[in-house]
């Protein structure tokens, strides 16, 4: 099951040049500011920026849908054909994420909030 799109992360080449730009959109300041991930919430989004974000094969802004269970979701995602871009990995404090791409290129996110 999933509760639809929550996250979308931007990947950025240029963290300090980025961040004010989207301070200035989201009319917030980011609740994590770190040197491998910037985080703002708004309006019931979460909006982050990943300087490392090209290098792991992102070509533009990724949404993740927020599912239930990750490792269920994404096995059926792949046997539905898609790409593995990134295996379920653990970016903190439970929080689980994983990436795809669909058969025409487009980048499918999935995470999962820990307990």
């Amino acid at each position: 099951m999933t509760a639809g799109v929550q996250t979308i992360i931007y990947p950025v080449k240029d963290l300090e040049r980025a961040k004010p730009l989207f301070a200035a959109l989201l009319g917030v300041e980011p609740y994590a500011d770190e040197a491998y991930y910037v985080g703002y919430k708004a309006a019931g989004q979460d909006v982050g920026l990943d300087p490392n974000g090209h290098a792991k094969g992102m070509t533009g802004p990724v949404p993740y849908w927020h599912v239930d269970d990750i490792r269920d979701r994404l096995a059926a995602m792949l046997r539905a054909g898609a790409e593995l871009l990134q295996d379920v990995q653990d970016v903190g404090g439970g929080r689980l994420i994983a990436s795809v791409k669909d058969p025409d290129g487009n980048l499918v996110g999935l995470l999962q909030d820990g307990a």
